[in-house]
């Protein structure tokens, strides 16, 4: 079998998207579409894996492909497990993160993809083998402004539809307190500010949710590499702490545990792919967190996350954008049912996107 890469395309979608409310604001425009970049790899046999890039990006990690990553990876091979981080080695003085490191992500998830579909088996057996079949996921509302009726109608919907686990993107102790009282005492609340308050300003807003019990705050500091200073916060409040949706290397991540203090680690797939992940994953549940990978998507690199979290040693839940689509990927073949996920077992990801997907949205 020939396993030379003969191609590789990039795939911009945007798939709409209904929260029912008014549309949060995103980079200065409503977001009113989840905005996908699929990475369609060709092999000369005729193999095909699927990966995702930073979709939010996409001009600029399309741009990464057309310049760069194309001419170095097209006449490789699939099969080789260090092709990516030997290009991001010889891409160093680009880039050391940013949309260089998310193309690389996206074309580093396609070939895991190639690969499992070659040996026939799925990625997380390739991972070392899944340690859970079935995974819960945590439904992950977009932002409300703190209005009170959105928050409750959406957190009760949330229960409806089956989720055990809810995460907010709020930045008021009155949200997260009306999201509660909505939730009920036992299911596990978490909130992620984005990055909302300096180092002076995060301890009296994070201190001001602590009577609704949020199982994490997440990305309370800018910047958040600010670790000493999410160390401080973690200290003074005593309420978990998330952050590394916007860190690259492995180095920083464990810098995360050993001094930031992050009880839950959030590597996003489509920023820094599996390779990285699965060694993230190792070293810092070695170190005494969880890794909770960031999963804002839908495509590819959610199937990705899927399989991470599967093969992974601590158990965790895995993020689900909790909205209704103009078209749900994988809807069909991986479906998320009662608020969980069923690890497929199928060879590589364990399903392909569907053509009409494609057909329908791709931009």
């Amino acid at each position: 079998m020939d396993d030379t890469i003969s191609a590789i395309d990039t795939i911009a979608l945007r798939i709409p998207l209904d929260i029912w409310a008014p549309a949060p604001m995103s980079q200065g425009v409503p977001r009113t579409h989840v905005e996908c970049l699929y990475i369609r790899v060709a092999t000369a046999s005729g193999l095909v894996g699927w990966g995702e890039s930073f979709g939010t990006a996409r001009p600029m990690v399309i741009a990464a492909f057309d310049h760069w990553i194309r001419r170095l990876a097209v006449g490789q091979s699939a099969v080789d497990g260090q092709l990516v981080p030997r290009l991001e080695r010889m891409l160093l003085s680009m880039s050391r993160a940013g949309p260089l490191l998310n193309a690389l992500a996206g074309l580093d998830i396609a070939l895991w993809d190639i690969r499992g579909k070659r040996e026939g088996v799925s990625v997380s057996t390739l991972l070392g083998g899944a340690r859970r079949t079935h995974v819960e996921c945590y439904a992950s509302l977009l932002q409300y402004y703190g209005n009170a009726e959105h928050l409750k109608r959406n957190t009760e919907r949330a229960l409806e539809r089956g989720y055990r686990h809810i995460k907010l993107h709020e930045r008021t102790p009155e949200a997260v307190a009306i999201a509660r009282g909505a939730a009920g005492a036992g299911v596990p609340l978490m909130v992620d500010t984005n990055c909302a308050w300096t180092p002076a300003e995060a301890e009296a807003a994070v201190a001001a949710m602590a009577p609704s019990k949020p199982f994490w705050v997440e990305e309370p500091i800018y910047p958040p590499e600010d670790l000493a200073a999410l160390a401080r916060l973690r200290s003074a409040t005593g309420i978990a702490m998330g952050v590394g949706e916007n860190t690259s290397s492995l180095t920083d991540f464990r810098n995360i545990v050993t001094i930031g203090r992050a009880d839950y680690v959030q590597p996003s797939l489509v920023k820094i792919g599996i390779t990285t992940m699965a060694t993230v994953a190792d070293e810092v549940e070695r170190l005494g967190a969880v890794c909770t990978p960031n999963a804002f998507y839908l495509g590819p690199a959610y199937l990705a996350a899927l399989h991470c979290v599967a093969a992974k040693e601590k158990t965790s839940p895995l993020e689900r954008m909790f909205a209704d689509f103009g078209f749900t990927p994988f809807a069909r073949t991986v479906p998320v049912i009662d608020g969980g996920i069923e690890v497929p077992g199928g060879p590589g990801l364990g399903a392909d996107p569907e053509d009409e997907l494609i057909a329908r949205f791709k931009v």
